[in-house]
């Protein structure tokens, strides 16, 4: 695990993968302990995974292995949406093939490409590519390599490597992750503002529908803390910056100020995301055009996800406006049950709720009435063993907090002995002993009392010399225990 001083890297990717310990806390440790990582080893671990999970989701096949593909595609979605576009290679049922036909599902390598590979927490594009009696539906697009893979199915036609396609991306879906994205660098910035500059990104997915955003940082975020976050976003957005794109030398970008992922692998020419004097991070996804376009933004959940690292979830533009839509309707739905309207379903709840005490009172109240008319008539069951009075008796449909009070009333009433009381109801049997000082005196413990016979009710339980109980699920056991309750007071007393 350490050897030569070294950490390896698969025991730090380890630490990483299964115990969610990011290395740069792992790196923390060691420095203190005068041990190096070995990086390297931990960034082809890493790689690796990464590789395991663009394995071609959809259809359950993994290309990861297959797919090599010399050349790289061009990216062209910075920029355009729809493009013309070269069939350089086929891959179906793991295998590289020369064409593929309607009803086939496949990933499409093409030759330059308007759809954004899935990275850097964006999800890949979805679309179509068509030709003359040709139409391919993209339901996902991942990085092969330097090659872009376009995962789906052929609906119609046949497809054949040379073959040019017009490459359409759904730009709704894409307009939709782009606000997310742009979202996610105004929460980073936020979190940096409001809880502090130890605050780095370690991971994050945006969609078309919702944004996650995992960040180091040490202890949940309080509401009050939130409030502040979500605010000072929501007021970024009115700001309305450009959401500017440069494309420079690394250098430039640092010393710019643009933040960079622990980790990642840069090229020397990277693009640089500005949003006014806010926000400024390397960033190679597609982003609004200004900040305005996310229209609002709204925290849904923040939770921990490993130690030092939480969570942040969030919806902006159409996720928010469905969220509060869904929101509206369970709300209206809510106040149609207890014959109220949104606007007084507060005033409403609290006077069912205190409706609800007061009958809960009032029904106690009568089982303690019923209770203790029962227990006036079972008096009579008292018997004596061994100079020690015994009264067991079953009370159905009392629970056990009324069989605990019934118990005390009925010892009281005796004096002196042991008071085994049982009910059953719902299918279930509540099970109480208790004994005075004298009978205890004799040799009488309630505890060992209700363990001997709790198991002919299929329970289990048992408690101190002076009470006890347990609880069964078999009620047609009770008068064999109540019967045995005798032999075992018999056994305890001297």
């Amino acid at each position: 695990q350490v050897k030569d001083g070294v950490l390896s890297g698969e025991v730090a990717f380890k630490l990483y993968d299964t115990y969610g310990f990011p290395l740069d806390l792992t790196a923390d440790v060691c420095r203190e302990r005068d041990i190096a990582i070995d990086e390297a080893g931990f960034e082809r671990e890493m790689e690796a995974q990464r590789l395991r999970a663009q394995s071609a989701s959809q259809f359950g096949m993994d290309y990861n292995n297959v797919i090599r593909v010399e050349g790289e595609t061009k990216f062209e979605g910075y920029t355009e949406s729809e493009s013309l576009a070269k069939v350089t290679a086929l891959f179906h049922d793991g295998k590289s093939v020369e064409s593929i036909t309607a009803g086939q599902s496949a990933v499409v390598i093409l030759e330059n490409t308007p759809f954004y590979a899935e990275s850097g927490g964006q999800i890949g594009d979805s679309g179509y590519l068509t030709s003359q009696g040709v139409q391919f539906n993209v339901k996902d697009t991942q990085k092969y390599g330097q090659v872009f893979g376009h995962i789906g199915e052929l609906e119609q036609g046949s497809l054949k490597v040379g073959q040019t396609v017009n490459a359409v991306v759904d730009a709704a879906r894409r307009h939709q992750t782009s606000l997310n994205h742009s979202a996610t660098h105004l929460l980073h910035a936020a979190l940096r503002q409001v809880l502090g500059h130890h605050v780095v990104q370690k991971g994050s997915l945006v969609s078309d529908t919702a944004l996650r955003f995992d960040f180091a940082h040490p202890e949940a975020i309080t509401k009050a803390q939130l409030n502040e976050i979500e605010t000072l976003v929501n007021q970024k957005v009115r700001e309305n910056f450009v959401v500017q794109t440069d494309v420079m030398d690394i250098e430039a970008a640092k010393a710019k100020g643009a933040m960079a992922l622990f980790g990642e692998k840069y090229a020397d020419v990277v693009r640089v995301l500005t949003m006014g004097d806010f926000s400024v991070e390397l960033c190679g996804g597609i982003h609004a055009k200004r900040t305005g376009d996310i229209g609002l933004f709204k925290i849904v959940a923040e939770t921990a996800v490993a130690a030092g690292v939480r969570r942040i979830e969030a919806l902006t533009s159409e996720g928010l406006m469905n969220y509060y839509a869904e929101m509206e309707r369970l709300l209206k739905e809510a106040a149609q049950l207890v014959k109220a309207t949104p606007e007084n379903l507060a005033e409403k709840i609290t006077h069912l709720q205190a409706e609800n005490k007061s009958l809960k009172g009032e029904v106690e109240s009568l089982k303690s009435k019923m209770a203790q008319s029962a227990a006036g008539d079972i008096l009579d069951q008292v018997k004596e063993v061994k100079g020690v009075k015994l009264l067991a008796a079953q009370l159905d449909g009392v629970d056990m907090n009324g069989l605990r009070d019934l118990g005390d009333q009925l010892k009281e009433k005796l004096g002196e002995g042991v008071v085994v009381l049982a009910s059953g109801n719902d299918g279930k049997v509540s099970l109480m002993a208790t004994a005075t000082d004298g009978a205890m005196k004799q040799g009488a413990h309630a505890g060992n009392l209700v363990k001997a016979i709790a198991g002919l009710v299929g329970g289990g339980g048992g408690g101190r010399p002076n009470m006890a109980q347990a609880g069964g699920k078999n009620p047609a056991g009770i008068q064999d225990a109540l019967a045995k309750a005798e032999e075992a007071l018999a056994d305890q007393i001297k």
